[in-house]
């Protein structure tokens, strides 16, 4: 399960290019407060939970957590 905290995310897309199985993407409609495009998982079944991600964001707006 991965959880973005939309505050720090500036919308690099870094996370989106380390992802293996392609569930990121910069959203087209959602903002955080400072007007940065917010990355969204459009699969969120899909996580296998590696934590590429996390470990690529510059700005550590997204935590992996795998479910039990």
């Amino acid at each position: 399960m991965i959880q973005l905290d939309i505050e720090r995310c500036k919308g690099c897309e870094l996370c989106t290019m380390a992802c293996p199985v392609n569930i990121l993407v910069l959203s087209q409609e959602q903002a955080n407060s400072k007007g940065n495009a917010i990355i969204e998982v459009t699969e969120p079944e899909k996580c296998t939970s590696c934590a590429r991600c996390a470990q690529i964001c510059p700005d550590t707006a997204i935590t992996v957590y795998r479910n039990k």
